[in-house]
């Protein structure tokens, strides 16, 4: 049984535009769905099948950043936005919103199908692991829903990047976790991130999970190397 095509839905309103990318990424065997609204766009996401949104930003009524923000916080569809402006504003608000990339017009097609390509690779990981639930220390981590409840029931808000890290950690228990490496599961990090990133993290990963820096049960400092997800898996 071979598998579908990948979902790509596309809400660009320049009729000559749209026309092109759902010509040019359908003949790739993708299966596309078209539209020149947001609210024309949620209504084919609510279906849950979409693998891939491509948003332009300058859209009539919701723009791409808002539909950004609002499906980011739905799920972790894969989404590339489009804007015919070569500053850096919007392209650092669209990324903070949780876009996974961010193409400038006029683009060169085979540009944007590698990126596409790319980014279908990690959603069909990132799947893989959204179908799990960890328990540690009295703690619930929902990958798929991206929420931490506490033993209280109460939920523990995390930025994608503290996100991004305790997935990390949890997939990979008792293993010594370099900077570097952690470091690279940071989606949207910017230019210039270093390492002391991840210690930051790490302290705002403690604060919030109720791990004691002094004496952790959850995050050990492996000195000179990284961080230990130590925390029993239940």
């Amino acid at each position: 049984m071979s598998a579908r095509p990948a979902h790509i839905v596309i809400v660009e309103d320049e009729p000559i535009t749209r026309s092109a990318l759902v010509s040019y990424l359908g003949s790739f065997g993708y299966r596309i769905s078209e539209c020149d609204t947001a609210e024309k766009a949620e209504k084919i996401l609510a279906q849950g099948t979409a693998d891939l949104l491509i948003a332009d930003i300058n859209l009539q009524g919701k723009d791409g950043l808002e539909i950004t923000r609002e499906q980011r916080a739905r799920s972790e569809i894969g989404i590339i936005l489009l804007s015919g402006r070569t500053d850096d504003v919007d392209r650092i608000v669209g990324l903070e919103l949780g876009a996974d990339d961010y193409v400038c017009k006029p683009f060169n097609r085979r540009e944007l199908l590698a990126r596409v390509k790319n980014l279908l690779r990690r959603t069909a990981a990132m799947r893989a692991l959204t179908r799990k639930v960890f328990h540690f220390n009295g703690l619930t981590f929902d990958v798929a829903s991206r929420q931490v409840t506490s033993a209280a029931g109460e939920q523990i808000v995390l930025t994608r990047a503290e996100y991004e890290l305790l997935r990390v950690f949890v997939t990979n228990p008792g293993t010594v976790m370099g900077r570097d490496r952690l470091i690279m599961a940071i989606t949207h990090r910017q230019d210039g991130t270093n390492t002391r990133t991840i210690d930051v993290l790490v302290q705002r990963l403690r604060a919030k999970l109720g791990d004691d820096p002094k004496a952790p049960r959850i995050f050990t400092t492996s000195h000179g190397e990284g961080y230990v997800f130590t925390a029993q898996l239940d």
